[in-house]
């Protein structure tokens, strides 16, 4: 005999008492399988919700939900720059041609070391008349000798003396003003005494730096012919102690910047270190291929590790710190859908999905606006582990 769908068959017929009997064995055998798999649903997972043994617990860290001040603040990237305010633009006063260069680019220089030297025809002018100067000096200085020693024994009159007297002091004034010349191309009391002495002119005119820095740029070359003003500068020194930190911020965030406000920089040449510094200029307008506007903010570096050139993050402080529920980062997930959940539980065993939302983040910390409860205990480390066990198939087990 065949069996149809929903009948059982035992092969031979018997009796009705016998079969009535085995029937209702059957029919008690299968109810009693179908309570027990109902009761294994009961006490298997819930939907949304997971289970984990005593290895897999290792595997996850639980904490309780705590509340935390989480600082307003907003971050971008930007660039290292020479502080422009703090960079000299070193030229000379006077036109020449470049004779020899003694420092380059990248060369820490103290105030009033050489850094070129150029042939001057305006120098070589000035020391002309700086000796020129000091040989009318000299013969008026014996001629007013000899006048006065023949006007003591009355070889000469009052009046030749008053005249010797007269040329002395123009020929003094006109030294001193020959000297002063030079003194102005930064020739030295001593190299003056000895261009005077050796009546030969020094056509060198020494460029110093004026200013304590790094060769920040240098456009010197032997041979060179510069004049006042030009551009660029034969060399530029730049204080390194502090720097600028050029950075772009989207222009919707631009009105929650202020003048003053406290920077942190940070950049990967030097790791662990943060730089502080503050906003000294905002842009007044705004880059209308960019939507950007520019924030540049003064960095105290006196060690000289920052270099100009390199990629820095930078984090703005905007506002008061907030207070929030603080949930660890690596214990939110993004789903597929793009929402946030998170992982409680009560027993430390048994684990049960919330959807969540974030706002402010602190130092690995995420502000839970939404879903958690202070002090409730949630999964802070490994909550992708318990994701992924709710979202296995059967198959995957």
């Amino acid at each position: 005999m065949t069996s149809q769908p929903g009948e059982i068959s035992f092969g031979r017929r018997p009796s009705h008492t016998a079969g009535a009997l085995a029937l209702c064995l059957v029919l008690s055998a299968l109810a009693g399988c179908g309570a027990k798999k109902a009761a294994s649903a009961a006490q298997g997972p819930m939907p949304g919700s997971v289970e984990l043994n005593a290895k897999q617990l290792d595997l996850i860290q639980i904490e309780p939900v705590r509340s935390l001040a989480f600082a307003q603040r907003q971050d971008a990237m930007g660039t290292i720059s020479f502080d422009q305010d703090r960079t000299s633009q070193v030229s000379t006063p006077y036109q020449g041609r470049i004779v020899a260069i003694f420092a380059q680019l990248g060369d820490h220089v103290r105030r009033g070391q050489p850094l070129f030297t150029l042939e001057s025809p305006d120098l070589i002018q000035a020391e002309s008349a700086l000796i020129a100067a000091a040989g009318v000096r000299d013969l008026t200085d014996r001629a007013l000798k000899r006048t006065r020693d023949l006007a003591a024994d009355r070889g000469a009159s009052q009046a030749a003396l008053d005249q010797a007297v007269s040329d002395q002091m123009t020929a003094e004034g006109a030294y001193a003003a020959a000297r002063q010349a030079v003194r102005v191309f930064g020739k030295s009391e001593a190299e003056i005494d000895a261009i005077i002495h050796s009546r030969k002119v020094d056509p060198a005119l020494v460029i110093r730096s004026p200013t304590d820095g790094v060769i920040s740029a240098r456009a010197a070359a032997p041979g060179m012919l510069v004049q006042p003003g030009s551009n660029p500068a034969p060399f530029s020194v730049s204080d390194t102690s502090r720097l600028w930190m050029l950075a772009e911020a989207p222009e919707a965030e631009a009105q929650d910047f202020r003048l003053g406000e406290p920077v942190s920089v940070k950049v990967d040449a030097v790791p662990g270190v943060t730089f502080p510094g503050k906003i000294e200029t905002i842009a007044a307008n705004v880059d209308p291929n960019l939507h950007t506007v520019e924030l540049r903010s003064e960095i105290r570096d006196p060690s000289g590790r920052l270099k100009p050139g390199m990629l820095a993050s930078f984090r703005i402080t905007t506002g008061p710190p907030l207070p929030g529920l603080a949930l660890a980062q690596d214990g939110v997930v993004r789903e597929g859908d793009g929402t946030l959940t998170a992982w409680v539980t009560r027993d430390r065993r048994h684990f049960f999905q919330r959807r969540v939302t974030v706002g402010l983040t602190v130092d690995g910390y995420d502000q839970i606006l939404t879903g958690l409860e202070p002090g409730e205990l949630a999964v802070t480390k490994g909550a992708v582990f318990l994701d992924n066990m709710l979202n296995a198939t059967p198959d995957d087990d």
